[in-house]
């Protein structure tokens, strides 16, 4: 079967969702179906040409798009299926699926553990759904939707255990202002996302104590150092944990005033209840729930992570910012 023969969802109404549905319309002679939950952002859609929540100033030919509110009939009228939903969400979002995803080629775009199963999303799609291992993607930055949108150039890998449906994949993403890549380290890159997001509310919770851009650098260097002792015990595979996907993604994710993950560690370090910056924040932080995650996977790994715990500690256990940041200052290299 040819690529262009293979029909496309988007599967998700956020910001992410918006960004990767934009880069597949890159290509002027393709047509997509979208799903979102709710009939009335869709109404308002394709009213104005924009998604009325997310990425407001991305306009879209509405003509281009098949939209569904129902998600059975987005996965039965479509071969591949983008999953960019908060991974918090994400089993609600498929809790009234019933159509097969045996023969689909699922990718997901969800930077997150499945909470309450401590999956990978390849993984819970694997053994929940029965998705094929080799039909099993993952696409991954360091990407922000927001620059996407404004098209920006940047770079995205896309893991899969097979070469050649990373390929097809990564050749479907890539345009004028998003290069791809690919890779075999499936695991390694959905680990990162979750590990990428907790060290970003750590860098957050720095900047809002004041703690400076010197202190800031230290804490990143070893957080990459962290990650890469944390993935070697996890997926046993060999890495360049300099390359984009790793390194690059924590980075902007640390340092990004687009990233939502320091933007909610910067309000806790000013003072903020964890509920209150929840609330004020009015978008999903992701590595708060992966921070819980990532805390009970390593109960049987036992890494050292120092600012994992930290950021558990400040997170779960009310532990004051400034006692715990003082404590991991020793702890740091």
């Amino acid at each position: 079967m040819q690529k262009t023969q293979k029909t496309i969802a988007v599967m998700g109404g956020g910001s992410w969702a918006t960004a990767l549905a934009k880069v597949c319309l890159a290509n002027k002679d393709r047509h997509i179906n979208w799903y979102m939950r709710r009939p009335e952002q869709i109404e308002e859609f394709k009213q104005t040409g924009h998604n009325p929540s997310y990425l407001v100033s991305a306009h879209f030919d509405v003509e281009r798009i098949s939209f569904y509110s129902d998600i059975n009939e987005a996965v039965a009228n479509s071969d591949i299926l983008i999953f960019a939903t908060p991974s918090p969400y994400l089993k609600s979002h498929l809790e009234n699926l019933t159509e097969s995803l045996e023969d689909k080629i699922v990718i997901s775009a969800i930077k997150g553990i499945v909470p309450d199963e401590n999956l990978v999303v390849s993984e819970y799609f694997k053994k929940k759904y029965g998705v094929k291992e080799e039909n099993i993607l993952v696409v991954s930055g360091p990407t922000h939707a927001e620059e996407i949108s404004l098209e920006r150039l940047s770079f995205l890998t896309v893991g899969c255990s097979s070469m050649e449906r990373a390929e097809e994949v990564a050749e479907i993403l890539n345009c004028s202002y998003l290069k791809t890549r690919i890779l075999d380290d499936i695991y390694g890159i959905e680990y990162a996302s979750v590990l990428k997001n907790v060290y970003a509310i750590a860098a957050g919770i720095c900047h809002g104590m004041k703690l400076g851009d010197n202190f800031q650098a230290v804490l990143i260097c070893n957080a990459i150092q962290e990650m890469d002792k944390f993935l070697n015990v996890a997926t046993q595979k060999s890495r360049n944990i300099c390359e984009p996907v790793f390194l690059g993604d924590l980075l902007v994710t640390g340092y990004s005033k687009f990233s939502r993950n320091r933007l909610f560690g910067t309000m806790i370090g000013k003072g903020y209840s964890v509920k209150t910056a929840q609330v004020e924040m009015e978008m999903v932080a992701e590595g708060y729930y992966g921070t819980k995650c990532i805390t009970e996977i390593n109960k049987t790994l036992n890494v050292e992570m120092p600012i994992l715990e930290a950021v558990y500690n400040i997170l779960y256990d009310r532990a004051i910012a400034a006692f715990e940041m003082r404590k991991l200052i020793t702890k740091l290299k």
